[in-house]
């Protein structure tokens, strides 16, 4: 019998040891994962707000918040009104906005005509993807901008280009060229691209709404002198800017940019420090090579290196990637797809029409090398030519309803997603009927991951 109590109070002994265990693993599961909301929390602040100290160069050098402000108000020109703003694609969060604002607005009782009013925007943070720093005495003494002005825009519930956030989506609305062109001081682009004042100006303003040309500043290449699709001459001396790609859907995809520079991190810290021009620490021996990227070549762009207590950039690049990661591809609408034409399509996608060799279900990519030939994909080299691998990825298909603004492919070249599967159609000479063209189109538009989003109390 003691034996017997013996082995029981031993069992008890293992039971409650085991069940400590169980507990302890199950308080360290949730510890890792109120850190990894933490994480996402902390990128989703630095998507939306963080400059990492760009304004330095946007305020301090090129001088574009006295352009925003006016001569009226201490700066130069006529100053730019919320009306001239939304014009070039900017944004406004309507969750920024006090109630009473909101409502002058429905009624239509505010002047969107008055560069005070954009004054007003920025001290309320309510200009996406750009923020104001402002002097005592209330006049702009820079501006700076962030990850989300090109990619988030809002879902427009107040007034067109007033609404909530959406966060990763491409603003195919937002003029890049054109804005930065009102900037009162250009010398720096001028002295980086080799040209004078008008020169620069009309680059920037043949980029157009929804793109914004990466490379300039790497290759100084501006045109694409001859555009060629299908053995075709489809264009000449078209603009170098490439589409704003959405940030959503990444999860799990390998290279990203239309070329396949590198992962998401690599592009954060590129874009953060160069096109950004924030102030962080950035490594690539690829842009010394001076035949390909002469610009950056000479100016030591794969060499960027800041005094560890002067870095805004990398130790912000963790959580701004944990962020990106959680953005899912938006589902689209009920009704904006015919559903059985979507399922004839799929099967199509995945069977004639050969999609998924390249965009392999459900990433819509290759899992791993996703990187082509020009000619495999049957378009000129000139994108592929300023890349380190002279290749283009296959780009994800998720959420493609979202920027179907601009057209297809990085140039926008096919105006509709009919256009690429009629390219693609004569290509690979698939002999599509034109019902089942339209078929795979009913699929692509139906691609997404979640719902809709929606605003939330600590948006």
């Amino acid at each position: 019998m003691s034996r017997y109590k013996t082995f029981h109070k031993m069992l008890l002994g293992s039971g409650m040891l085991l069940l400590v265990l169980v507990l302890f693993g199950m308080a360290r599961l949730q510890a890792k994962a109120s850190e990894s909301a933490d994480l996402v929390a902390e990128g989703k602040q630095i998507f939306r707000f963080d400059t990492f100290g760009d304004q330095d160069f946007w305020g301090g050098q090129l001088k574009l918040h006295q352009a925003i402000e006016g001569e009226q108000f201490g700066g130069v020109g006529d100053g730019v009104s919320p009306a001239t703003a939304l014009a070039v694609g900017l944004k406004v969060d309507v969750d920024a906005l006090p109630e009473s604002l909101q409502g002058q607005l429905k009624r239509g009782k505010v002047d969107l005509n008055d560069p005070a009013v954009t004054l007003a925007l920025l001290k309320l943070n309510a200009v996406v993807g750009v923020t104001g720093f402002f002097n005592t005495d209330g006049s702009l003494s820079a501006m700076g901008i962030q990850c989300a002005l090109c990619h988030s825009t809002v879902d427009d519930s107040l007034a067109p280009g007033i609404g909530h956030r959406l966060d990763g989506w491409a603003n195919r609305d937002l003029n890049v060229g054109a804005i930065i062109a009102l900037s009162p001081d250009l010398s720096p682009l001028q002295t980086l691209l080799g040209a004078d004042r008008d020169t620069v100006v009309s680059v920037l303003n043949s980029w157009g709404p929804g793109k914004f040309d990466a490379e300039l500043v790497l290759d100084g290449k501006a045109f694409n002198p001859q555009q060629i699709t299908d053995g075709v001459v489809t264009g000449t001396n078209v603009s170098g800017a490439t589409l704003i790609p959405p940030a959503f859907g990444l999860a799990g995809v390998n290279l990203h940019t239309w070329t396949g520079w590198g992962s998401i991190p690599y592009w954060n810290a590129f874009v953060a420090n160069i096109e950004m021009h924030g102030k962080g620490n950035f490594f690539d021996p690829r842009l010394d090579n001076a035949a390909q990227f002469p610009i950056a070549a000479a100016n030591g762009f794969g060499h960027i290196q800041t005094p560890p207590d002067e870095d805004l950039i990398t130790s912000k690049l963790p959580a701004l990637h944990a962020y990106q990661l959680s953005l899912l591809a938006p589902l689209p609408p009920d009704g904006s797809f015919n559903a059985k034409a979507a399922a004839r399509g799929d099967a199509l996608f995945e069977g004639k029409a050969k999609c998924a060799t390249c965009h392999v279900p459900e990433l819509y990519t290759e899992p791993g090398w996703n990187l082509h030939t020009p000619s495999e994909m049957g378009i000129d080299s000139f994108q592929a030519d300023r890349s380190p691998d002279l290749m283009y990825r296959t780009s994800p298909l998720k959420g493609l309803w979202t920027h179907t603004k601009g057209g297809f492919f990085h140039d926008g070249r096919f105006a509709t997603l009919l256009d690429v599967v009629d390219h693609y159609d004569t290509l690979f000479s698939l002999g599509l009927s034109n019902r089942e063209k339209s078929d795979i189109v009913e699929y692509l538009k139906s691609l997404g991951d979640a719902p809709l989003q929606t605003p939330k109390d600590d948006d």
